[in-house]
Protein backbone atom coordinates (compact mmCIF):
# COMPACT_ATOMS: atom_id res chain seq x y z
CA UNK A 1 0.00 0.00 0.00
CA UNK A 2 1.28 3.44 -0.91
CA UNK A 3 0.16 6.19 1.46
CA UNK A 4 0.27 9.80 0.27
CA UNK A 5 -0.51 12.74 2.56
CA UNK A 6 -1.32 16.04 0.88
CA UNK A 7 -1.47 19.47 2.54
CA UNK A 8 -5.16 20.14 1.81
CA UNK A 9 -8.32 18.83 0.17
CA UNK A 10 -7.76 20.60 -3.14
CA UNK A 11 -4.33 19.06 -3.68
CA UNK A 12 -5.51 15.64 -2.51
CA UNK A 13 -8.43 15.50 -4.93
CA UNK A 14 -6.31 16.86 -7.78
CA UNK A 15 -3.73 14.14 -7.21
CA UNK A 16 -6.47 11.50 -7.14
CA UNK A 17 -7.85 12.83 -10.41
CA UNK A 18 -4.36 12.66 -11.86
CA UNK A 19 -4.10 8.98 -10.91
CA UNK A 20 -7.37 8.30 -12.72
CA UNK A 21 -6.26 10.33 -15.74
CA UNK A 22 -3.08 8.25 -15.95
CA UNK A 23 -5.14 5.07 -16.23
CA UNK A 24 -7.37 6.60 -18.89
CA UNK A 25 -4.33 7.71 -20.90
CA UNK A 26 -2.43 4.44 -20.57
CA UNK A 27 -5.10 1.96 -21.68
CA UNK A 28 -6.88 1.43 -24.97
CA UNK A 29 -10.23 0.72 -23.33
CA UNK A 30 -9.96 1.76 -19.68
CA UNK A 31 -12.55 0.53 -17.20
CA UNK A 32 -13.04 2.69 -14.11
CA UNK A 33 -14.81 1.82 -10.90
CA UNK A 34 -16.35 5.01 -9.56
CA UNK A 35 -17.60 6.18 -6.18
CA UNK A 36 -19.93 8.86 -4.87
CA UNK A 37 -20.11 11.10 -1.81
CA UNK A 38 -18.79 14.50 -0.85
CA UNK A 39 -15.16 13.37 -1.01
CA UNK A 40 -15.51 12.59 -4.71
CA UNK A 41 -16.95 15.96 -5.70
CA UNK A 42 -13.51 17.54 -5.91
CA UNK A 43 -12.07 14.55 -7.78
CA UNK A 44 -14.75 14.85 -10.45
CA UNK A 45 -14.33 18.62 -10.74
CA UNK A 46 -10.64 18.11 -11.46
CA UNK A 47 -11.38 15.39 -14.02
CA UNK A 48 -13.82 17.70 -15.78
CA UNK A 49 -11.14 20.40 -15.83
CA UNK A 50 -8.60 17.94 -17.23
CA UNK A 51 -11.05 17.12 -20.00
CA UNK A 52 -11.80 20.72 -20.97
CA UNK A 53 -8.36 22.24 -20.47
CA UNK A 54 -5.97 19.35 -21.11
CA UNK A 55 -7.97 17.24 -23.55
CA UNK A 56 -8.42 14.19 -21.31
CA UNK A 57 -10.39 11.83 -23.54
CA UNK A 58 -13.14 9.67 -22.02
CA UNK A 59 -14.51 8.43 -25.34
CA UNK A 60 -13.09 4.92 -24.95
CA UNK A 61 -13.68 4.69 -21.18
CA UNK A 62 -16.28 2.51 -19.47
CA UNK A 63 -17.32 2.91 -15.85
CA UNK A 64 -19.00 0.90 -13.11
CA UNK A 65 -20.24 2.61 -9.97
CA UNK A 66 -19.97 0.99 -6.58
CA UNK A 67 -23.57 1.32 -5.49
CA UNK A 68 -27.08 2.70 -5.75
CA UNK A 69 -30.02 3.06 -3.39
CA UNK A 70 -32.86 0.56 -3.60
CA UNK A 71 -36.20 2.10 -4.53
CA UNK A 72 -34.77 5.35 -5.90
CA UNK A 73 -35.24 5.81 -9.67
CA UNK A 74 -32.37 7.05 -11.79
CA UNK A 75 -34.28 10.26 -12.51
CA UNK A 76 -34.52 11.14 -8.81
CA UNK A 77 -32.13 13.89 -7.72
CA UNK A 78 -31.15 11.74 -4.71
CA UNK A 79 -29.98 8.84 -6.89
CA UNK A 80 -26.36 8.13 -7.60
CA UNK A 81 -27.27 8.06 -11.29
CA UNK A 82 -28.15 11.75 -10.95
CA UNK A 83 -25.06 12.45 -8.84
CA UNK A 84 -22.74 10.98 -11.48
CA UNK A 85 -24.45 12.73 -14.38
CA UNK A 86 -24.45 16.05 -12.56
CA UNK A 87 -20.85 15.96 -11.35
CA UNK A 88 -19.01 14.08 -14.10
CA UNK A 89 -20.70 12.38 -17.01
CA UNK A 90 -22.37 15.43 -18.55
CA UNK A 91 -19.10 17.37 -18.34
CA UNK A 92 -16.93 14.89 -20.27
CA UNK A 93 -17.15 12.92 -23.51
CA UNK A 94 -17.98 9.51 -22.04
CA UNK A 95 -20.66 7.57 -23.90
CA UNK A 96 -23.97 7.10 -22.11
CA UNK A 97 -23.81 3.44 -23.16
CA UNK A 98 -20.46 3.03 -21.39
CA UNK A 99 -21.60 4.03 -17.89
CA UNK A 100 -23.02 1.43 -15.53
CA UNK A 101 -24.73 1.75 -12.18
CA UNK A 102 -26.78 -0.86 -10.32
CA UNK A 103 -30.51 -0.56 -10.92
CA UNK A 104 -32.12 -0.06 -7.53
CA UNK A 105 -35.57 -0.24 -9.14
CA UNK A 106 -35.08 -3.75 -10.54
CA UNK A 107 -37.93 -6.13 -9.83
CA UNK A 108 -35.44 -8.93 -9.13
CA UNK A 109 -32.57 -7.45 -7.14
CA UNK A 110 -30.62 -10.71 -6.96
CA UNK A 111 -30.74 -11.05 -10.74
CA UNK A 112 -29.68 -7.40 -11.11
CA UNK A 113 -26.66 -7.99 -8.88
CA UNK A 114 -25.64 -11.12 -10.79
CA UNK A 115 -25.96 -9.27 -14.09
CA UNK A 116 -23.83 -6.42 -12.75
CA UNK A 117 -21.08 -8.84 -11.77
CA UNK A 118 -21.23 -10.42 -15.22
CA UNK A 119 -21.07 -7.04 -16.95
CA UNK A 120 -17.84 -6.24 -15.10
CA UNK A 121 -16.39 -9.57 -16.25
CA UNK A 122 -17.56 -8.95 -19.81
CA UNK A 123 -15.65 -5.66 -19.83
CA UNK A 124 -12.46 -7.39 -18.77
CA UNK A 125 -12.55 -6.31 -15.13
CA UNK A 126 -11.95 -2.94 -13.51
CA UNK A 127 -8.61 -1.24 -14.09
CA UNK A 128 -8.88 1.26 -11.25
CA UNK A 129 -11.46 1.30 -8.48
CA UNK A 130 -11.98 4.66 -6.75
CA UNK A 131 -13.04 4.38 -3.10
CA UNK A 132 -14.11 6.59 -0.25
CA UNK A 133 -14.56 5.48 3.35
CA UNK A 134 -17.76 5.80 5.33
CA UNK A 135 -18.17 6.51 9.03
CA UNK A 136 -18.70 2.78 9.67
CA UNK A 137 -15.49 2.00 7.79
CA UNK A 138 -17.36 0.82 4.74
CA UNK A 139 -16.16 0.87 1.15
CA UNK A 140 -19.10 0.91 -1.22
CA UNK A 141 -21.99 0.14 1.10
CA UNK A 142 -20.25 -2.87 2.65
CA UNK A 143 -21.52 -2.32 6.17
CA UNK A 144 -20.02 -4.22 9.12
CA UNK A 145 -19.56 -7.08 9.07
CA UNK A 146 -18.83 -7.65 5.37
CA UNK A 147 -16.78 -10.76 4.59
CA UNK A 148 -13.97 -10.12 2.15
CA UNK A 149 -15.35 -12.57 -0.43
CA UNK A 150 -18.72 -10.84 -0.86
CA UNK A 151 -20.06 -10.03 -4.32
CA UNK A 152 -22.51 -7.41 -5.60
CA UNK A 153 -25.61 -7.71 -3.46
CA UNK A 154 -28.46 -5.94 -1.65
CA UNK A 155 -27.54 -4.67 1.83
CA UNK A 156 -29.32 -2.97 4.71
CA UNK A 157 -27.74 0.36 5.57
CA UNK A 158 -26.38 0.98 9.05
CA UNK A 159 -28.15 3.69 11.08
CA UNK A 160 -24.88 5.63 11.25
CA UNK A 161 -24.58 5.55 7.46
CA UNK A 162 -28.11 6.88 7.11
CA UNK A 163 -27.23 9.71 9.49
CA UNK A 164 -24.08 10.45 7.49
CA UNK A 165 -26.08 10.65 4.25
CA UNK A 166 -29.03 12.53 5.72
CA UNK A 167 -27.89 15.98 4.48
CA UNK A 168 -28.45 14.75 0.93
CA UNK A 169 -32.06 13.94 1.87
CA UNK A 170 -33.01 17.15 3.61
CA UNK A 171 -31.38 16.28 6.91
CA UNK A 172 -33.68 13.50 8.10
CA UNK A 173 -32.02 10.05 8.37
CA UNK A 174 -35.46 8.43 8.09
CA UNK A 175 -35.69 9.75 4.54
CA UNK A 176 -32.50 7.95 3.52
CA UNK A 177 -33.35 4.60 1.88
CA UNK A 178 -32.80 1.64 4.17
CA UNK A 179 -31.28 -0.57 1.48
CA UNK A 180 -28.78 -0.31 -1.36
CA UNK A 181 -27.13 -2.43 -4.02
CA UNK A 182 -23.36 -2.48 -3.68
CA UNK A 183 -20.33 -4.16 -5.13
CA UNK A 184 -19.00 -6.63 -2.60
CA UNK A 185 -15.59 -6.44 -0.99
CA UNK A 186 -14.49 -9.40 -3.10
CA UNK A 187 -15.60 -7.61 -6.25
CA UNK A 188 -13.68 -4.49 -5.23
CA UNK A 189 -10.51 -6.42 -4.45
CA UNK A 190 -10.50 -7.90 -7.95
CA UNK A 191 -9.83 -4.47 -9.51
CA UNK A 192 -6.29 -4.20 -10.82
CA UNK A 193 -5.68 -0.99 -8.85
CA UNK A 194 -7.38 0.58 -5.83
CA UNK A 195 -7.42 4.29 -5.06
CA UNK A 196 -8.87 5.27 -1.68
CA UNK A 197 -9.37 8.96 -0.91
CA UNK A 198 -10.36 10.43 2.46
CA UNK A 199 -10.61 14.08 3.48
CA UNK A 200 -11.18 16.10 6.63
CA UNK A 201 -10.85 15.63 10.36
CA UNK A 202 -14.18 13.79 10.59
CA UNK A 203 -12.56 10.84 8.76
CA UNK A 204 -9.37 10.78 10.84
CA UNK A 205 -10.50 8.20 13.40
CA UNK A 206 -11.92 5.69 10.93
CA UNK A 207 -8.96 6.17 8.56
CA UNK A 208 -6.57 5.28 11.38
CA UNK A 209 -8.65 2.23 12.28
CA UNK A 210 -8.78 1.04 8.67
CA UNK A 211 -5.07 1.55 7.98
CA UNK A 212 -3.60 0.58 11.35
CA UNK A 213 -6.14 -1.62 13.10
CA UNK A 214 -6.98 -5.25 12.58
CA UNK A 215 -7.79 -6.30 9.02
CA UNK A 216 -11.32 -7.31 9.79
CA UNK A 217 -14.78 -7.56 8.14
CA UNK A 218 -16.03 -5.16 10.81
CA UNK A 219 -14.15 -2.42 8.91
CA UNK A 220 -14.44 -3.32 5.25
CA UNK A 221 -12.00 -0.56 4.25
CA UNK A 222 -9.24 -2.47 6.05
CA UNK A 223 -9.41 -4.98 3.19
CA UNK A 224 -7.57 -2.57 0.90
CA UNK A 225 -4.40 -3.49 2.78
CA UNK A 226 -4.67 -6.96 1.25
CA UNK A 227 -4.42 -5.56 -2.29
CA UNK A 228 -1.07 -5.59 -4.06
CA UNK A 229 -1.65 -2.28 -5.87
CA UNK A 230 -3.42 0.16 -3.57
CA UNK A 231 -2.84 3.90 -3.18
CA UNK A 232 -4.38 5.85 -0.29
CA UNK A 233 -4.51 9.64 -0.63
CA UNK A 234 -5.27 11.70 2.47
CA UNK A 235 -5.20 15.36 3.32
CA UNK A 236 -3.40 16.49 6.46
CA UNK A 237 -6.59 16.49 8.55
CA UNK A 238 -7.76 12.98 7.66
CA UNK A 239 -4.23 11.70 8.41
CA UNK A 240 -4.07 13.44 11.79
CA UNK A 241 -4.73 10.36 13.94
CA UNK A 242 -2.24 8.05 12.23
CA UNK A 243 0.66 6.95 14.39
CA UNK A 244 4.11 8.45 13.83
CA UNK A 245 5.27 5.07 12.54
CA UNK A 246 2.65 5.07 9.78
CA UNK A 247 3.17 8.72 8.95
CA UNK A 248 6.90 8.09 8.62
CA UNK A 249 6.20 5.61 5.80
CA UNK A 250 3.98 8.06 3.89
CA UNK A 251 4.90 10.19 0.92
CA UNK A 252 4.33 13.89 1.57
CA UNK A 253 3.67 15.86 -1.59
CA UNK A 254 3.34 19.62 -1.76
CA UNK A 255 0.83 19.84 -4.60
Amino acid sequence: MRLIIMPDQHSATRLAAGEIASVINSRTKPVLGLATGRTMEGVYRHLSTFHHELGLDFSHTSSFNLDEYVGVPASDTHSYHHYMNDLLFRHVNISTHAVHLPNGMATDLNAECAAYEQAIIDHGGIDLQLLGIGDTGHIGFNEPPSPFDTRTRCVTLNARTREQNAPMFGGNPEDVPSQALTMGVGTILEARQLLLVALGSSKAEIVAEALEGKIDPQVSASAVRLHTNCTVILDKESASQLTPQTRKKADYLRK
